[in-house]
C-alpha cells in the first residue's frame, strides 16, 4: 500500500536552467517550498510594501485540483514577510509563470536573495459545488453567532 492514500501528479516546466523547483523538506510535509527566481540579484521589499516575485517555473495539474500559495511560517515570524493574498490560488487551467505576491509587514526593508524560500505550495482537491437557492436554512445551536461568539481562546 502506498505511504499516502491520496496522490496526483503535478508537472513543472522550468523557464530557465538554473530554476529550483518546489520541493518538500520532509516526507510528510503538506507544502512544497517555493524559491525566488531573481536572475538580476537581490530585491528589497520596503516596510509595508508589496512585490510580485517570479519563481521561474510554470505548472500543470489535473482538473479538480488547485495549488494554494501560503506564507512560510519562518519567513513570516522571523522577518515579517508574508504572502499578500494568502492563500493565493493557482487554478488547474492556468499555464503562466507562477508568481508570489509578498508583503513586508516589518519596520525595515527586507532584502530578498536569489533562491530564498519565499512561500509554500499545497496541492488541494477542489470539489465541484452546485448552488441551490432556498427560502430558509436549517437551525443550529450556534445560529447567527459569529466573530468570537463561541468563547475565548
Amino acid at each position: 500500500m502506498p505511504r499516502h492514500p491520496l496522490s496526483t501528479t503535478v508537472k513543472f516546466l522550468k523557464l530557465h536552467d538554473d530554476v529550483e523547483l518546489p520541493e518538500r523538506k520532509s516526507d510528510d510535509a503538506a507544502g512544497m517550498d517555493i524559491r525566488a527566481y531573481l536572475p538580476n540579484g537581490k530585491v528589497g521589499i520596503p516596510p509595508m510594501e508589496r512585490k510580485i516575485i517570479n519563481t521561474g517555473f510554470k505548472m500543470e495539474m489535473d482538473p479538480g485540483y488547485e495549488a494554494q500559495i501560503r506564507p512560510r511560517s519562518g519567513l513570516a515570524i522571523k522577518e515579517g514577510v508574508t504572502v499578500v493574498n494568502s492563500p493565493g490560488t493557482i487554478d488547474s487551467d492556468y499555464r503562466g509563470e507562477v508568481k508570489v505576491g509578498l508583503l513586508n509587514t516589518s519596520s525595515t526593508t527586507y532584502l530578498l536573495e536569489p533562491g530564498t524560500r519565499i512561500a509554500q505550495m499545497v496541492i488541494a482537491a477542489v470539489p465541484r459545488v452546485s448552488v441551490q437557492v432556498v427560502d430558509e436554512l436549517s437551525e443550529t445551536k450556534r445560529g447567527e453567532g459569529g466573530l468570537g461568539s463561541t468563547g475565548k481562546a
